[in-house]
């Protein structure tokens, strides 16, 4: 379970406003379609435009977090998120809806952004990822099930990203200022990446895994509506009853943490999510269609959950958590567009075995990367927590269970405390406390 008393909320809920977008994208979508004098193409270019400005903010910002400061930057989004969203809601003239698209969507990358790079900092970041997909998939559930009811205008979806973004702001007061370049954090936030060639096949995996999940979920309000034959108050309720079992995978995620590793999850879990989408898009009743859509998305945030936590594991400072996260949302702004051309060549049947194809593909380098980076052995000394402190020493002096260290490979040894000489003290500036007390141990080699 989340303990609620580590849990860093602040960051939580600027995750789910720089979140919320995606989540919504089929409403979106789909109400720019019928509410505006737009084709099906046209607004899922939209759509795609929208999420491409939330990644290029990423791309240009993973850098800046420290020096600018994570509650400037946060603000700063949430500010943008607010009025470029508030104004297209506002407005049925196409140009200013998709400026104010656009808009909002560089601030919701930004929020996102913020978040990434604190959460990678934090001791336990997947406990604080599944916090946040919990809170974005709760708020996307109401608003799946409120939306419907209050009209078919376009701007509605979009009103409620706005309303997020504003409803979050006054929470960036806890969040650190800027340190304006000069702190050894700053310095080292500039300094090269480690894990170059894991991160890259990381990102352009990650990518394209975006790519296939969200081809589908651009297109997937259309699919209930024309071929599953949903009304849209039960359109509505399915997405909201498969965000809600996203809900209990997130929670799932957040109770087994790093028990299983990373590697199964994110192999197998993928490979289940192909499944479901080709149980989806070939879906011509009701049934079928919210069977596949429950299935997929109670999987969807468990696996991503892991991959932000692999993602987060490759850099303590953060920026591969951004930079990966930023290339998910390039998938995520190509899967509108893409879905619809699919779909329109294809068919929603054809689309679905073709997006399913490329997941399996793509999950075996995933499974690698994870493989790779997190399953060396813990032996007593070398798996070091975030800032420098090893896991087994915090173990060994604070008198922590074996199990609550995280196990990330099959070799693993078990964790012996091992009583040093007093004299052991005089180089203790090799190393950081590790807890409350000084914790007598010679330190062990760095992560690698």
């Amino acid at each position: 379970m989340l303990a609620l008393r580590t849990t860093p909320w602040p960051l939580v809920a600027v995750f789910t406003a720089g979140y919320l977008p995606p989540y919504l994208l089929p409403t979106t979508v789909g109400r720019l379609d019928t509410g505006l004098p737009l084709s099906a193409t046209q607004a899922g270019a939209v759509g795609s435009a929208l999420l491409l400005s939330s990644a290029s903010a990423g791309f240009l910002l993973a850098s800046r977090v420290e020096r600018a400061g994570a509650r400037t930057l946060a603000r700063f989004g949430l500010a943008l998120a607010f009025l470029g969203y508030g104004a297209a809601s506002l407005t049925t003239a196409v140009p200013a809806v998709v400026a104010g698209a656009v808009l909002g969507g560089f601030g919701s990358g930004t929020a996102t952004t913020v978040a990434a790079t604190r959460i990678a900092a934090e001791r336990d970041p997947h406990r604080a990822s599944t916090a946040g997909l919990l809170s974005v998939s709760a708020l996307a559930g109401a608003v799946y099930l409120t939306v419907p009811h209050l009209g078919r205008s376009h701007g509605l979806p979009l009103a409620a990203m706005a309303l997020t973004a504003l409803a979050v702001w006054p929470l960036t007061g806890r969040l650190p200022a800027g340190t304006g370049g000069t702190s050894p954090a700053a310095r080292t936030a500039s300094g090269p990446l480690p894990h170059r060639r894991s991160g890259l096949v990381l990102a352009v995996t990650v990518l394209c895994w975006s790519l296939a999940q969200n081809s589908l979920w651009g297109v997937s309000g259309r699919i209930g509506l024309t071929q599953a034959g949903l009304g849209d108050a039960t359109l509505g309720l399915v997405f909201a009853v498969a965000l809600g079992a996203g809900l209990m995978g997130v929670l799932v995620a957040g109770a087994l943490g790093p028990r299983l590793g990373r590697a199964m999850p994110v192999g197998a879990g993928t490979a289940l999510i192909a499944g479901c989408i080709v149980v989806s898009a070939s879906a011509t009743t009701p049934t079928a269609f919210a069977t596949g859509e429950i299935a997929w998305n109670t999987l969807y945030p468990v696996v991503l959950s892991y991959l932000i936590g692999l993602a987060a594991s490759l850099d303590a400072r953060g920026r591969w958590a951004v930079l990966v996260g930023s290339a998910s949302s390039l998938g995520t702004a190509a899967g509108p567009l893409a879905g619809s051309v699919l779909s329109a060549q294809a068919g929603y049947a054809g689309m679905g075995l073709v997006l399913a194809g490329g997941l399996l593909l793509v999950a075996v380098p995933m499974t690698a990367v994870a493989l790779h980076t997190g399953g060396r052995p813990l032996l007593p000394g070398t798996i070091r927590r975030r800032g420098g402190t090893p896991a087994a020493l915090v173990a060994a002096a604070t008198g922590t269970p074996s199990g609550a260290v995280p196990e990330v490979g099959a070799a693993e040894q078990p964790v012996v405390e091992i009583d040093v000489d007093a004299p052991a003290l005089a180089v203790r500036g090799a190393y950081d406390t590790a807890g409350p007390r000084q914790a007598a141990a010679a330190p062990g080699p760095g992560p690698g």
